[in-house]
């Protein structure tokens, strides 16, 4: 890797000096334009609008639209002069809990790497990060432009990952935000043991991007000119479910056969006992319930009227024992 920059982390009084490095890399498969019939590469030139010549790229400048067709050229002077006290140094403004930070913030990730004597200072940093489970926000200045970012500890490297401003983040404003929606506690509990029978331990290297994978396999299948043979086609989406209850338990269902814990029929139990509380009234209910109730007397009612003939015909029998002994 090339370190794209080099400065010193300010942690109070203690200088760290560090190398900047980019943390990852876009794994897509790039094309250029090009001509159809001859393969030749499409090139384009900057043109000026107004008089139509090409423009040297020294010649190029920054503009703003202040509107009305106005322009505010910049040139790099006024870029260097901008007040960036941030310029070669990570300054740590506080530590704060990793929790409390948003990932909807997060831009880009990069390693830093202790330069120098800084190896001691940097594993002190980084050792006290690691215990007390917070991150470090910072200011930084990349690419002429100041950014917010936070310092944490990844594989035993501190990693700084820049932040989008707060002003940066749009606030969510959908219509459906307004409605009313009535959730029953049926269907939040069967959600629920559906999150939970498919639930697991997070491990990126068990996803695979299949897009880049098969797009791969047809550029090399043109490079050999071999016959390229089109994958089978997956299985449609599912229609829009119109019982959302019988469509939570089908997938509760699926997923718990997929992961060998039982046959699809089986009932999936509520693991979590705030869901059982909350699918408590579900008891109300009681048409179901008052049948058995019905049958219960009626079944005593017949065991007492079958035992108590057989009891008469038992004292019957026993006089006729006894007029037998007087005759004898």
């Amino acid at each position: 890797m090339r370190a794209i920059w080099k400065g010193a982390v300010s942690f109070g009084l203690v200088s760290i000096g560090v190398r900047l490095y980019s943390a990852t890399e876009e794994k897509d498969i790039r094309f250029h334009q090009v001509h159809r019939t001859d393969g030749g590469r499409i090139r384009y030139k900057r043109v000026c609008s107004l008089d139509g010549e090409e423009v040297p790229y020294d010649d190029i400048a920054k503009g703003y639209d202040i509107g009305g067709g106005e322009i505010v050229v910049l040139t790099d002077e006024d870029f260097a002069d901008l007040p960036l006290s941030t310029s070669r140094a990570i300054e740590v403004l506080e530590f704060v809990p990793a929790d409390q930070v948003d990932p909807i913030l997060y831009a880009k990730a990069y390693y830093l790497e202790p330069e120098g004597t800084a190896t001691k200072p940097y594993a002190l940093l980084r050792e006290a990060l690691s215990d007390v489970d917070r991150v470090a926000v910072v200011k930084v200045a990349l690419r002429q432009r100041e950014q917010l970012a936070t310092l944490r500890v990844k594989d035993n490297v501190l990693v700084l990952n820049t932040m989008l401003w707060p002003d940066e983040v749009r606030t969510p404003d959908f219509d459906f935000l307004d409605d009313d929606i009535s959730i029953r506690p049926q269907e939040k509990a069967m959600a629920e043991s559906l999150i939970d029978s498919m639930a697991g331990d997070f491990q990126p290297d068990a996803y695979t991007d299949n897009y880049r994978e098969a797009l791969q396999e047809v550029i090399e299948a043109k490079v050999e000119g071999r016959e390229i043979v089109a994958p089978p086609e997956e299985e449609g989406a599912a229609p829009a479910a119109v019982d959302l209850m019988a469509a939570l338990r089908a997938s509760v269902e699926r997923a718990r056969a997929a992961r060998g814990e039982g046959g699809a029929g089986e009932p999936t139990p509520i693991t979590s006992a705030r869901s059982a509380r909350k699918a408590a009234p579900a008891k109300k209910e009681t048409p179901a319930k008052k049948a058995p109730a019905k049958k219960a007397p009626a079944e005593k009612t017949t065991a007492k009227k079958t035992a108590e003939p057989a009891k008469k015909t038992t004292a019957k029998k026993a006089p006729a024992k006894k007029t037998a002994r007087k005759s004898a």
